[in-house]
């Protein structure tokens, strides 16, 4: 179905998501935005998931960047419908409905970097490098990273990535917060998929609330945050999978949970 992207549920109601251009680093071409685009869209609410782990194929790339060569011959035009298709899809993930985790499995530069932010959880492996070259081209990082960052780190440090274009490591990314996690290279989808699956068996319905209160909340007024918590709160209290959950803890047995 797809020229550039691999799709598989691999286990217990979690899909995989690769971008599958691996011999290019996995760079986000206009035709592969299109076609994550069509997924997102269309592909995606067919199945039935409870978790996304999007990474790249191979071991040197999670996605090392937009089309440089492709860029070169775009006009205002054509650039901002790239982008327009990048942005749009990177909303996209951050507002799903059930969490998204990036397994990042070596460069995440530029746009690749912007996909992973937009992601909720950030796993990378220890040889990973990560950052925003953009500058060194003459752009900046416009697909989302100059703002999602400042909600990850320091303004600061944001800046001093984006302006200076250096590329960092994935420990020094674990410090000022732009991952979330470091692991060894050959354990890397081991440990993504072992997360995928502690959320994939607590309730969907709780972690829809949770990560819609954490996404709004972020960007509200904190007295205006809390009073929408509350009542989020509130409608998932009232809900079956909250009844399961605490009959099932109190009669000392796994949850059965159905999203309601």
């Amino acid at each position: 179905m797809f020229k550039n992207l691999k799709y598989e549920e691999i286990k217990n109601s979690i899909g995989l998501l690769t971008i599958n251009r691996e011999k290019a680093m996995n760079v986000l071409n206009l035709e592969t935005v299109t076609e994550l685009r069509e997924f997102l869209e269309n592909k995606l609410p067919e199945e039935d998931i409870k978790a996304l782990i999007i990474t790249g194929a191979g071991s040197k790339a999670f996605i090392a960047g937009a089309d440089i060569k492709q860029m070169r011959e775009m006009d205002r035009k054509e650039f901002e419908n790239y982008s327009k298709i990048s942005h749009g899809n990177f909303n996209t993930l951050q507002n799903l409905k059930i969490p998204v985790i990036a397994a990042i499995n070596g460069y995440a530069l530029g746009g690749g970097c912007e996909l992973a932010i937009a992601c909720d959880i950030r796993i990378a492996s220890v040889n990973s490098k990560i950052g925003f070259p953009e500058t060194k081209l003459g752009l900046f990082p416009c697909w989302g990273g100059s703002q999602r960052g400042s909600r990850l780190m320091s303004i600061g440090k944001l800046k001093e990535l984006i302006f200076t274009g250096d590329m960092i490591s994935a420990d020094e990314a674990l410090i000022i917060g732009l991952v979330d996690r470091v692991v060894k290279r050959d354990e890397l989808m081991d440990k993504v998929l072992d997360m995928a699956e502690k959320i994939a068996s607590n309730s969907p319905l709780a972690i829809r609330y949770a990560k819609a209160a954490i996404n709004r909340g972020s960007e509200t007024e904190l007295s205006e945050a809390l009073d929408m918590e509350l009542n989020m709160g509130l409608d998932c209290f009232d809900s079956e999978d909250r009844i399961e959950g605490m009959s099932a803890f109190l009669e000392k047995r796994e949850a059965d949970f159905t999203g309601n």
